[in-house]
């Protein structure tokens, strides 16, 4: 179905918070793209994703597609409660390659197939671009697709109109060269029921190194409509410190679709744990995911692991914070959220 056929027609994309029926995650199995640069065996990712999944479980389904050559692995690490599901893919970064789910009031659920190209073409996606269309499949709900490059990583919305997302990614030529923000914003206002796009810089000198240009989620998250949890460095002289710099004053400076300035909130990245000797380290508290009565939050056996549970503890009142240690999954450059991605209840609730 594409988009022109569902415009102004009430699909909208659900907030993380709202309820989820279940998670879905993709196992890593990719044992060359994981050892090749970064520095990490296999086993090690696996028992980080398998932890992050164990975890999640413990609140709401978990459904884990498995390349079928790597099912044995996944059923030693992951619970009996997480739902394997054997499909071919490239890589295991749901968030991305996964679908973004939206709901309509009378039409009920349905995903957004983006047009995924491996941020960039930055590796092999021949199985992974279909596979938010597969996933649907699956679930036996509506395709709706997009000739937008983009990655579920790359955008928060706050289920109230308001969708926060960077520069460095979707106006990449890597992405969608000749394709400017008017037009992209008119897709987001067509399929996700946006009202209000903010445009952040992210990484426009590719300072941080990260494979996907700068993700949103790596910058900050939603806690509720009109406060944000921000990526902070106590490190003000980095390079990295002038891209926080630059990110926080594009927010403070935003309004939402309601017309509400931002509440922002500091989350000190976790810059003790990081490998200096890695390609990248995905060291940002902001990657955590909201499960049903949960923050999953990325842990690394650092002090500064305690203070971040307790901001995460004071802006998710009534959900438990649950750290979980991830250092061999961010030498991937990601974290708990990029590996996760909500399928929302239907019917919808809070």
């Amino acid at each position: 179905m594409q988009q022109d056929e569902i415009q102004n027609n009430g699909w909208w994309m659900p907030a993380e918070w709202s309820r989820h029926a279940a998670t879905w995650m993709v196992w890593p199995h990719n044992q060359a793209l994981w050892e090749s640069g970064w520095g990490v065996t296999l086993p090690q990712v696996q028992v980080d994703f398998a932890r992050v999944a164990n975890a999640i479980a413990r609140f709401e389904p978990v459904k884990m597609v498995v390349d079928p050559a790597a099912v044995a692995s996944a059923q030693a690490l992951c619970g009996p409660n997480i739902e394997l599901i054997a499909l071919p893919v490239n890589d295991s970064w749901c968030r991305d390659s996964g679908p973004s789910f939206v709901c309509h009031r009378q039409q009920g659920l349905a995903g957004v197939s983006w047009r995924f190209n491996a941020w960039g073409g930055k590796s092999a996606h021949d199985l992974d671009e279909g596979l938010a269309r597969r996933v649907l499949n699956h679930l036996g709900l509506p395709c709706f697709g997009t000739p937008l490059s983009n990655e579920g990583g790359a955008i928060h919305v706050d289920g109230e109109g308001t969708l926060i997302t960077t520069e460095s990614v979707l106006l990449n030529p890597n992405r969608n060269p000749g394709m400017n923000k008017a037009e992209m914003e008119d897709i987001f206002a067509r399929l996700l029921g946006v009202k209000k796009t903010i445009w952040l810089p992210g990484d426009p000198d590719y300072v941080t190194g990260d494979m996907t240009d700068g993700h949103v989620d790596g910058v900050c998250a939603f806690a509720r409509p009109g406060v944000l949890l921000v990526d902070a460095t106590h490190d003000k002289h980095s390079v990295y410190a002038e891209v926080v710099r630059e990110n926080r004053r594009a927010l403070a400076l935003a309004t939402d679709a309601q017309g509400r300035k931002f509440e922002l909130i500091e989350l000190y990245e976790a810059t003790d744990a990081v490998d200096t000797d890695a390609e990248v380290f995905c060291a940002s508290y902001t990657n955590f995911y909201i499960a049903n009565g949960a923050i999953i939050m990325p842990a690394y056996g650092i002090d500064a692991d305690n203070v971040a549970a307790q901001v995460l503890a004071q802006a998710f009142p009534g959900r438990v914070v649950v750290p979980v240690q991830i250092n061999h999954l961010a030498h991937g450059g990601g974290g708990v959220h990029c590996i996760t991605q909500q399928q929302p209840a239907w019917p919808l609730k809070g």
